[in-house]
């Protein structure tokens, strides 16, 4: 009975603890519930008053407002297309005229989803929630600040219908183009009113908010597309529409209004919105009130744009397109340009296509293969290894290279010919082919992709060895960027082309700070930049200098196999500019005589037209020399001094302990690793 007793006392104990700590929580949570309570905004009346923040202004470099993201077009939804607001219902909150602010079903359901390895956990937000997101303008998003968001959609759900409610939600929804809110997105997508919506169209514009650059249907059709074949599953499954009919709405065709441009760089401005979306979704870019400050040069981009459509009219003129002909898929001659600053990494401009208006499609940003524009990294990579100098006697020579269980690679010059000796400088002027495949197959794949991973190049790329030509697959906006380590002697400064974002109340959310990282030895780059120098001086560049570029400058050529590519890749102590040029669905470039086009021929007379007007005015800066780089002249051929009078004189920078001295032909060393094979273009020129 003893015993019997003293367990109930303890019983009795522990239950009047835990009813103590039960009783202790509960008045913590009440305490809690009340000061957050102080943290709730009020409710506007009316609720369509629910933004009132300035809208998104994005600003160039220089100060000047380039872009205004915000302002709507309010409608009552008996004014907005039915099949609209079952989409939007659909996708959005299915279960939106039953619940009171926040879907409990949904939200276990997500609880459970999270218990789960590997789950993904699907979105809990109501409309009403969604709605009630608007008054905070926050990034923060810990529980509190859902916690916070629940009690203003109850609010919310107490005070007004759920017509006003969907109705405030469609009109402050963003849907890209700068369209804020259904009736502007209706009118900016199809040119009609948002009551005119057919439920092909409506199902497309409710798949927007999601992600408006991303699903951009001028842009990214078939991306827009998939997301509209999600609209009308989820409208059958709710039931408002049959099978058939979401069937027939997505083989029906869409007749999109012809664009406006956006504001001047509408390229670059695209990049920056999609950047921004990324970083703080769509509801905060479009209805926050951001002040964005861009590296943006709008005057730089005016003139990268004229010298593109300039040069891509010439070449069209060249090679016998008429105006009707371009704009056909066959013949849809493109041309692209992207500048860095050298010494901070800023994209200054981006002119990703010839007419921004009938292709949005940003090819600054798109992967083609750069044949001989890859070659830099090969030649920085043999000087840095290999103990090589650009007066290093080299054999241009045939030159075959197994592959084991494929067919032997056999490189060609652009000539077909083989001038036997010359110095490692002369064979990146000249873009000698077989001297680059005899370098990568002393250092291996693996060493080249290494340096033109430091210098930023982030595409994929396979060790194979004709990567020495160009096989891989980059951008002119990482070439670009990339060229630009050279430029700036060995250090690298990642490309950005955001300095700042402030809030709607001045707050600073985000700066970019520049730092560079040292990533080459700048003595091997400055001999680089030498030999990229008598590249426009004396190689396959010449037309820089013919056209009255007098500057510094350096850079490499690029064409591809059967001149499906042209690029040109070139850079002054500041400026770091590199240009594509093709056929959006590669064929060969030819005159009407049957001539093929170079990177010397197509694309560098349009780097040239820009750079002529981006450097006006501006005094003739060297390149850095590190202490002890000394230039000796030397005969292109043998190696050994000679005086600049020589008809085969040609300046090389030699590094402190370097001197010209006669080398025999460069041996040529078996492949590291016989198993590399992939298709390539074969660079010619």
């Amino acid at each position: 009975m003893n015993r019997h007793s003293k367990l109930i006392r303890r019983f009795r104990m522990v239950f009047y603890t835990m009813l103590g700590l039960a009783a202790i929580a509960v008045l913590a949570a009440v305490a809690s519930f009340f000061v957050l309570l102080d943290e709730v905004p009020r409710v506007p009346d009316p609720l369509s008053r629910i933004i009132e923040r300035p809208p998104t202004e994005i600003y160039a470099a220089t100060g000047e407002r380039v872009l205004v993201l915000g302002g709507r077009e309010a409608v009552p939804l008996n004014r907005i297309s039915p099949r609209f607001i079952e989409a939007v219902v659909a996708v959005e909150d299915h279960r939106f005229w039953s619940h009171h602010g926040i879907d409990k079903i949904r939200l276990t359901k997500a609880f459970l989803d999270g218990l789960l390895p590997h789950k993904r956990i699907r979105g809990t937000s109501t409309i009403t929630q969604q709605l009630a997101k608007n008054l905070f303008f926050s990034l923060d998003r810990s529980p509190k600040r859902k916690f916070l968001e629940a009690l203003v959609a109850f609010q919310i759900e107490s005070k007004y219908s759920k017509e006003d409610i969907l109705q405030a939600y469609i009109n402050n929804t963003s849907f890209g183009v700068n369209a804020l809110g259904v009736e502007q997105a209706s009118r900016s997508f199809f040119g009609k009113p948002a009551s005119d919506l057919t439920l092909a169209e409506a199902s497309l514009l409710a798949g927007l908010p999601q992600s408006p650059s991303g699903y951009n249907p001028y842009q990214h059709m078939d991306r827009a597309k998939r997301r509209q074949s999600e609209v009308l599953g989820r409208m059958v499954a709710v039931g408002y529409i049959t099978r058939q009919e979401a069937d027939d709405a997505l083989e029906a065709s869409l007749v999109l209004r012809p664009r406006q441009a956006t504001g001047g760089g509408s390229y670059f401005l695209d990049a920056v919105i999609r950047d921004l979306e990324d970083r703080y979704g769509p509801e905060v870019v479009y209805n926050g009130g951001l002040r964005v400050t861009t590296t943006l040069d709008t005057q730089l981009q005016q003139w990268a744009t004229e010298a593109v459509q300039k040069g891509a009219a010439r070449l069209a003129e060249e090679i016998g397109l008429s105006e009707t002909d371009t704009e056909t898929a066959e013949n849809a001659l493109q041309a692209a340009l992207a500048a860095v600053d050298v010494n901070t990494g800023a994209i200054k401009a981006i002119v990703g296509g010839r007419d921004y208006l009938k292709s949005e499609y940003n090819r600054a940003r798109a992967v083609r293969q750069p044949g001989s524009g890859f070659k830099p990294f090969v030649y920085y990579t043999a000087l840095d290894s290999l103990g090589l100098s650009p007066a290093t006697v080299v054999e241009d020579k045939k030159v075959t290279i197994p592959i084991k269980g494929a067919s032997d690679w056999t490189p060609r010059n652009f000539s077909r010919t083989y001038e036997g000796p010359m110095i490692l400088k002369r064979a990146l002027v000249d873009s000698v082919n077989t001297i680059a495949a005899q370098l990568i197959g002393q250092l291996g794949p693996d060493k080249v992709i290494e340096t033109a991973r430091r210098c930023g190049i982030a595409s994929e790329l396979k060790p194979v060895y004709s990567i020495a030509l160009g096989a891989a697959e980059v951008s002119p906006l990482e070439m670009a960027s990339a060229f630009s380590v050279f430029a700036s002697g060995g250090k690298r400064y990642e490309p950005f082309w955001i300095w700042r974002v402030e809030d709607f109340t001045g707050r600073v959310l985000e700066e970019h700070i520049v730092t560079g990282i040292n990533t080459l030895d700048p003595e091997t780059v400055c001999q680089l930049v030498d030999m990229m120098r008598g590249v426009v001086d004396q190689g396959t560049a010449g037309v820089v200098r013919r056209m009255g570029f007098s500057l510094p400058a350096a850079g490499k050529t690029g064409t591809t196999d059967d001149y499906t590519n042209a690029w040109f890749t070139g850079f002054t102590p500041s400026l770091s500019v590199s240009v594509w040029t093709g056929y959006e669905f590669p064929k060969p470039l030819r005159d009407k005589d049957g001539g093929a086009y170079t990177g010397g021929r197509a694309a560098a007379p349009i780097w040239t037209d820009f750079m002529l007007k981006a450097t006006r005015g501006e005094p003739a800066r060297e390149f850095t020399v590190p202490p002890g780089i000394h230039y000796e002249i030397v005969d292109d051929t043998t190696g050994y001094l000679t005086n600049e009078d020589s008809p085969n004189a040609l300046r090389v920078a030699m590094k402190p302990g370097q001197n010209p001295d006669p080398a025999p032909p460069m041996p040529y060393a078996s492949p590291s690793d016989p198993d590399n094979n992939m298709p390539y273009e074969e660079e010619l020129d």
